[in-house]
């Protein structure tokens, strides 16, 4: 099964990106690139999800269509 969670990521002073969602309490994650952020958000969430009880009801499940930002380096 396939949630979707709303990650909001900042690049912080240091140089490294920090995500940070609502859709999931406690999420938390920090990494070198963008990539590697999510990734590690992904598995962060994923545990937090597991170890809340009835937090998957609460978001959104895949749709069959959906906007998706692109970021293309020129």
């Amino acid at each position: 099964m396939e949630k979707v969670i709303n990650l909001h990521i900042e690049k912080l002073p240091d140089g490294v990106y920090l995500a940070t969602s609502d859709s999931v309490q406690g999420l938390v994650a920090q990494g070198r690139t963008i990539a590697e952020t999510i990734e590690i958000a992904r598995d962060v969430a994923k545990k937090l999800i597991e170890s809340q009880d009835g937090l998957t009801g609460e978001l959104s499940s895949f749709a069959d269509s959906f906007d998706y930002p692109l970021v293309v380096g020129i």
